[in-house]
């Protein structure tokens, strides 16, 4: 049985809830709360913190997302209000005679729930894309029925700050809910990625969430990981099951198919004349690295003996923690720096191919249209894009980031949940030859055919 939706003022009813159709028997206790007033029992609601939940006894933290409009933006008769911009949200004043509301689901038919009160307020459990149909009456009399509809109307879609696969991945579902539903669509996120997607996208208006004006929005949708949702309140699926990009597809009840977004870059030229390729080798977690100790430093030598000039296009030319370090690999020639998005994507762009982790930059060079040879074992291959250079050894430890038996823990660096403090801590890349690389590399059209040519010419000689 799905979550209680949340009932709040004064109730005059049975406190019973109907699910399953409108000839569903189905029946389950509503969860009543006092008004603001009365003190909140110690229960509280979940919210979309990624991982992270509170109790009424914590202080209150800042959460990844602006809070929506405190009061429901749409009016409707006798003073009802509504939105879409934390689940269905409808408010209700006291008056002369109860309310009695239904809340169901127009594309499936499903009664959600229904209640009966004197004054208040309800939320619907569910925070993702639902078409619902709201329904009030007073005195036996049919007063409000509201079709969810977001065409020609202002919608949210928000995004945590401080990440960039994440965003990369996700953006592109943004823009196929605009083409599925047309509405007047706001995205707000980090401000050093809307340079990347605003001149790609006009139709499309991009904020910070700093900018943000709650109070115009019919509707609102947050992306995120949200690890801890067993209950399914913002997402319809487990983003573990079905891939780290693709749940924003679920979420948004869209085509999950992935797509790359465009981006606009201000400076499109070649930044060298030379061949070259592009590496990423940094992470923010030891998990991600390829943990092979001789790994980057003969991927760098075999890409210069072909003939390129090794570019690594990290932030960071060291990274770590405690006494763990990771470098710039030998060889390779360092554009890492506090540098633009779009500064990376221009070398991307025009890299002959691009080596990296399951991480942000691989994103970026998805984006960018270059070809990717991503290592990763501590994720599976559907967690991210498909590239048919993707890098696994199945005969190790692999994927617990996709089991969700384990839960990821962003304060742990060295964060291995199956083998941590032990020899086969990190096996899942350790144990990725440099072999197995240079075989993915080696599927790569632009060097097979350098590999070619570099054949042809003693034989042209002689």
């Amino acid at each position: 049985m799905e979550d209680q939706p949340t009932i709040e003022g004064v109730q005059t009813g049975s406190g019973v809830l109907r699910r399953n159709g409108a000839n569903g028997s189905a029946t389950g206790e509503i969860e009543t709360i006092p008004p603001k007033s009365a003190p909140r029992p110690s229960a509280v609601e979940s919210v979309p913190d990624s991982g992270h939940s509170a109790t009424s006894a914590e202080p209150a933290k800042k959460g990844p997302y602006p809070p929506p409009a405190p009061v429901p933006t749409q009016e409707g008769l006798m003073g009802i209000r509504f939105d879409f911009n934390n689940g269905c949200r409808i408010t209700l004043p006291a008056g002369q005679h109860p309310w009695k509301v239904r809340l169901s689901d127009f594309d499936t038919g499903n009664v959600l729930f229904e209640t009966t009160l004197a004054s208040g307020a309800v939320n619907s459990t569910k925070r993702y894309y639902v078409r619902f149909l709201i329904e009030v009456w007073s005195q036996d009399k049919l007063v409000l029925r509201h079709e969810h509809s977001v065409e020609d109307r202002e919608v949210l879609i928000q995004y945590p700050v401080g990440t960039l696969g994440d965003i990369l991945g996700w953006f592109p579902y943004a823009v196929k809910f605009k083409e599925a539903r047309p509405c007047k669509l706001t995205c707000a996120m980090g401000e050093k990625l809307i340079p990347l997607f605003r001149n790609a996208y006009p139709d499309i208006t991009f904020v910070t969430h700093e900018e943000l004006k709650v109070d115009q929005f019919y509707a609102t949708y947050s992306m995120g990981l949200f690890f801890d949702d067993k209950g399914f309140v913002f997402q319809p699926c487990d983003f573990r099951y079905v891939g780290l990009h693709r749940t924003a597809g679920y979420i948004l009840k869209v085509d999950p198919t992935e797509m790359a977004p465009r981006i606009a870059l201000v400076d499109d030229s070649r930044p060298i004349k030379e061949p070259y390729v592009c590496i990423a080798v940094q992470s923010t977690t030891q998990s991600k690295y390829w943990n092979n100790p001789e790994g980057w430093r003969s991927i760098v030598k075999l890409l210069k003996e072909a003939g390129y000039r090794v570019i690594c296009i990290d932030q960071k030319p060291t990274h770590g923690t405690g006494l763990i370090w990771n470098h710039i690999p030998h060889g390779a020639e360092d554009e890492t720096g506090d540098r633009s998005l779009q500064e990376r994507a221009r070398w991307l762009k025009h890299c002959e191919f691009f080596v990296g982790l399951s991480s942000g930059v691989s994103w970026l060079a998805w984006a960018a249209g270059c070809p990717v040879v991503m290592i990763s074992g501590f994720t599976h291959p559907l967690n991210e894009f498909e590239t048919p250079y993707r890098v696994i050894n199945y005969h190790t430890c692999n994927s617990c980031w996709n089991d969700p038996h384990v839960k990821f823990d962003h304060h742990d660096f060295l964060w291995c949940p199956r083998h941590k403090d032990t020899p086969r801590q990190f096996e899942c890349t350790r144990l990725i030859t440099v072999d197995q690389v240079k075989t993915a590399i080696s599927r790569v059209p632009q060097f097979a055919a350098r590999q070619r040519t570099a054949k042809a010419k003693p034989q042209a000689r002689q």
